[in-house]
C-alpha cells in the first residue's frame, strides 16, 4: 500500500451513481476481505484528494446483501481516509418528505440478516470488540452535508431515522406500514453494514440520502409498489443534484482526525 496514491476524504456510490471524478488513477486494494466492488478511483478536487468507490460496483453487478462492505470501508482505511460521505438512493416513509428531497439522516435502524457486518467478530482470528453506536453518523460530516444541501438549493431533512432492509426486493406493504408507524423516515438496503464499519474503522460517515420514491405503504395514500427501473431512472435524473452536493460538501472543511477505532486500525 507504499506505493498507492493516499486519500483523505471518500465516496461510496449508491445506485446510479457508478462515476464521479474525471481525471483518476484507478487503484486495486487488496484486503483481508477479497476485493473491492471495483477498482478505487483516486482524483483530486481542490487541494483535496478524493477516492471514489461505487458500492454496487461499476454496473452494478453486487446486490445489496452481497456487498463486500469489509473490504471497501478496509480499502479506503487503507488508502489514509479519515471522512467518508454516503450518498444513496432511499425511499421516503413519511407524506412530508418527498420525491426529489434530501435527507441526512442521524439514526439507523437494521432489519438486515447474515450479512458479515464486523471486523470483530473472530471470523479471521481478530480480536472480538464491541463497538459504541449510539450515534452512528457523525456530528460534523453532517453538519458539512446539510450545509451543502442548502447552498445547492435542494430541499433537506436534518435527522431522521433510515430502516436498513435486506433487498434486494422491496418491502411488502404490510412492511412498509410497519417501519412507517414508528415514524421512521427514510428506507435503504446498504446503509447497514456500511455505517458500523466504518465506525469500526475510526472513519467519520455521513449518510446523504436522495429520495427517489415515496414507499409502498406510505398511510393514507394507494401508492404502487415502486419498480427498479422506476428508482433507477429518478436517480439518474438527479444525479448532477448529488454530484454538486458532494463537490460542495469535499470543498468545506472537514475534519482532520479519525475517530477512535477498534483494535487493529
Amino acid at each position: 500500500m507504499s506505493a498507492a496514491p493516499q486519500a483523505d476524504v471518500g465516496v461510496f456510490g449508491g445506485s446510479g451513481f457508478y462515476r464521479f471524478l474525471d481525471d483518476i488513477t484507478e487503484v486495486v486494494v487488496d484486503t483481508p476481505y477479497g476485493p473491492t466492488s471495483a477498482p478505487i478511483a483516486i482524483g483530486s478536487i481542490g487541494e483535496r484528494t478524493v477516492a471514489f468507490l461505487p458500492r454496487h460496483g461499476g454496473g452494478h453487478e453486487h446486490p445489496p446483501h452481497l456487498v463486500p462492505y469489509r473490504a471497501n470501508v478496509w480499502a479506503m482505511h487503507a488508502l489514509g481516509v479519515t471522512n467518508v460521505f454516503g450518498p444513496c438512493a432511499s425511499g421516503s416513509l413519511q407524506a412530508h418528505i418527498v420525491p426529489g428531497s434530501f435527507v441526512v439522516p442521524d439514526q439507523l435502524v437494521d432489519r438486515t440478516w447474515g450479512r458479515a457486518d464486523s471486523f470483530f467478530d473472530g471470523s479471521i482470528g481478530g480480536p472480538v470488540h464491541h463497538v459504541a453506536f449510539g450515534e452512528p453518523y457523525d456530528h460534523g460530516l453532517r453538519a458539512v452535508a446539510l450545509a451543502a444541501c442548502r447552498a445547492e438549493g435542494v430541499e433537506v431533512h436534518d435527522g431522521g431515522t433510515v430502516v436498513t432492509i435486506q433487498g434486494p426486493r422491496f418491502s411488502t406493504r404490510a412492511e412498509s406500514q410497519w417501519f412507517g408507524s414508528h415514524g421512521w423516515e427514510v428506507i435503504n438496503m446498504t446503509q447497514h453494514p456500511e455505517a458500523v464499519l466504518c465506525r469500526e474503522a475510526g472513519l467519520r460517515y455521513a449518510a446523504i440520502a436522495l429520495i427517489t420514491d415515496f414507499d409502498a405503504g406510505l398511510e393514507g395514500t394507494d401508492i404502487p409498489a415502486v419498480t427498479q427501473d422506476e428508482v433507477f431512472a429518478f436517480f439518474e435524473a438527479n444525479v448532477e443534484t448529488v454530484r454538486r452536493v458532494l463537490f460542495r460538501a469535499l470543498q468545506s472543511p472537514l475534519p482532520a482526525d479519525r475517530i477512535e477505532a477498534g483494535p487493529g486500525f
